[in-house]
């Protein structure tokens, strides 16, 4: 047997405890602005806590909890070396699913998987889930940075999270109060957000070969900085819109696209008419199409095409509803209608062309 040339410990096999302790250090700051008052303890511990007799004032309180990840985007951050924006993106994902059965984000827990701990790169990506929990009303009250040597590259990395929150039973929002007549009003996307990155890059990163500090006059800014341009959060706005008005059902506009989302939350016996001609997509979506030969209907499955959330409402609250949402500086309109659905129909359809 060969002695070995060095001692063996956990740094020679690649990871470093003391990377480990450097990061949590730098992130401490960023936490500590990610609270609610319900929140105890500190970061540290083996669990994080919510004091849960906030609970008491609901009559009946549902938890809803969810998790999610922000997909392939990471690969963009990694290539540009920008790491304190993908935070945003992963809160988004979890409490905007969240907040559309009407629950109120209490608080978030992430996971942060790298290949080598880089303190200040960890520091960034937390920084931004903290930002993100701060913009959605939530609490970060616990998380896990776990060193895979092997498994990903020293460069590489991947967050992942998970939520909770709490809506009063009998505020519960879905398909079940979805009526014939109703309104659906459509939510700008400040973006891609974080759907479709697998397709994106294919198109404009491997086959067109574009740089991501390329100048692109339709953005006003560089490729990268458009495809890092964080997700928009949109629970708080979400969650006072259905206190000024009844607000029947919201829908995320995540991976499937605007269809396949909005389906999920209208009644088999309802259909949902959505005219394209009343907004226009950003130039993001006509880029990837026209550059990659992209059909529509290929976009509409897989990217938002300018809508990042839906609420369903009743036709007569849409006045109210679209004035809640511009003091809120949420760019909103009617994008379509509820009503009977025809036999073989589907339960969603997209009619005319967008404008443009």
């Amino acid at each position: 047997m060969t002695e070995p040339s060095q001692p063996v410990s956990y740094k020679t096999a690649g990871v470093d405890i003391e990377a480990g302790d450097r990061a949590v250090e730098l992130m401490k700051e960023w936490v500590g602005k990610a609270q609610r008052p319900e929140s105890l303890g500190g970061l540290g511990g083996f669990a994080g806590l919510f004091d849960a007799s906030a609970l008491a004032r609901y009559r009946r309180p549902l938890l809803a909890s969810a998790t999610d990840g922000v997909g392939t985007k990471v690969a963009v951050a990694q290539r540009m070396d920008v790491h304190d924006t993908i935070g945003r993106d992963l809160v988004a994902m979890v409490v905007d699913d969240l907040v559309v059965c009407g629950a109120e984000p209490l608080f978030m827990t992430d996971y942060i998987c790298v290949g080598k701990v880089v303190p200040e790169r960890v520091a960034a990506l937390v920084k931004g889930i903290a930002e993100g929990c701060t913009l959605a009303g939530c609490a970060l009250v616990g998380g896990e940075t776990a060193e895979h040597p092997g498994l990903l590259g020293p460069d590489e990395y991947d967050v992942a999270g998970a939520g909770t929150g709490v809506v009063e039973a009998d505020r519960l929002l879905g398909a079940e109060r979805v009526r014939a007549g109703d309104a659906v009003i459509a939510m700008a996307s400040s973006g891609l957000h974080s759907n479709g990155y697998s397709l994106v890059r294919h198109v404009l990163l491997e086959r067109a070969g574009w740089a991501l500090d390329r100048a692109v006059p339709e953005f006003g800014r560089t490729l990268g900085e458009e495809l890092l341009e964080p997700t928009r959060i949109y629970s708080l706005d979400c969650l006072a819109l259905a206190r000024a008005v009844d607000v029947h059902a919201f829908s995320h506009i995540t991976g499937g696209g605007l269809a396949a989302n909005l389906a999920r939350v209208i009644p088999d016996t309802l259909h949902a008419t959505i005219d394209r001609t009343t907004w226009t997509p950003g130039a993001v979506f006509d880029t990837v199409g026209a550059v990659g030969g992209v059909a529509r209907e290929e976009l509409e499955r897989t990217l938002n095409m300018g809508v990042g959330m839906m609420a369903i409402v009743p036709a007569d609250a849409v006045d109210a509803a679209l004035t809640a949402l511009a003091d809120r500086e949420v760019p909103a309109w009617v994008a379509g209608s509820v009503t009977h659905r025809p036999a073989s129909a589907p339960v969603v359809t997209l009619t005319g062309s967008y404008a443009s």
